[in-house]
């Protein structure tokens, strides 16, 4: 499978298929679903975005609703997923999900937009991914998302955080303090891949899994976040705390999201690595 960027044609291997917008299809099956507002930030413009969805709608490659407040939504179907080479069992978005993928979609499309990421060749592996490859249950948390920085770029020039695996948590509403800094234990000392033996998730001596823990946050949990940043010692330097970026919350999800003081004392920059700029 070849897939190129923007709104070049994609051609999938072995099925004769052209496809235009392949990329922003594939972040769609890979998010669980998009709005059509973010499907614009990756085909260009809303005309295109609804030109794309009208496409992938008539090749029966989404389906699409207005599952809630805000611009209507589309996620991949069981052809439409077939057609990216990817494995996931079709749903629809569940509607207790919805505000956190859109903030995680938010998250990535920040994320994918910075020069650094875009100069180094950097991956996000979704959750899904990981989900659906390693058939993990529930009890073990997940990550929303890993960002993987290569050795090198592809130019030759160094990467700045090169051969290092980040986890992204998008957090929108307050968990305790106890709950959050446990969660970020658990990230900053696995050394094992997801889906691995028990005996690997956790070896003493054998380098983090995760170089550091992003938290994207909202106002509302920002608080919460710092406070278990601050219970963890030594790991606390590899976690960094940074709002979510703008347009992230979904529609109508209260007043208490919007509250900007709360979010002053993020540390101000935006979701990305650190100093980068798009």
């Amino acid at each position: 499978m070849t897939i190129s960027s923007g709104r070049e044609t994609t051609h999938f291997a072995g099925r004769g298929l052209a496809v235009r917008d392949a990329g922003a299809l594939i972040f769609a099956a890979d998010m669980y679903g998009v709005q059509l507002d973010q499907l614009a930030a990756l085909t260009g413009d809303s005309r295109s975005a609804r030109a794309a969805a009208a496409r992938w709608r008539s090749l029966g490659y989404v389906e699409s609703a207005r599952l809630g407040p805000g611009a209507a939504w589309l996620w991949a179907t069981k052809a439409g997923l077939a057609a990216c080479g990817l494995s996931y069992s079709p749903a629809r978005p569940a509607l207790s999900r919805l505000a956190h993928i859109r903030a995680v979609a938010a998250a990535r499309i920040a994320l994918e937009s910075t020069r650094g990421y875009r100069d180094a060749g950097a991956f996000w592996r979704c959750e899904r991914r990981i989900r659906s490859r390693h058939r993990i249950g529930m009890r073990q948390h997940l990550p929303d998302a890993e960002v993987h920085w290569p050795d090198g770029a592809p130019a030759g020039s160094p990467v700045g955080w090169a051969g290092e695996c980040w986890a992204v948590e998008a957090e929108l509403s307050a968990k305790t303090v106890a709950r959050t800094a446990s969660i970020m234990r658990e990230i900053l000392t696995r050394t094992g891949d997801y889906g691995c033996p028990a005996a690997e998730v956790a070896v003493p001596g054998r380098a983090p899994r995760h170089a550091r823990a992003l938290y994207l946050c909202s106002p509302a949990a920002l608080g919460t976040v710092l406070r278990a940043r601050e219970t963890l010692g030594p790991l606390a330097a590899r976690v960094e705390v940074r709002d979510l970026p703008a347009g992230a919350l979904l529609a109508g999800t209260g007043p208490a999201l919007l509250h900007a003081a709360a979010g002053d004392a993020a540390g101000g920059a935006p979701p990305g690595p650190p100093g980068d700029s798009a």
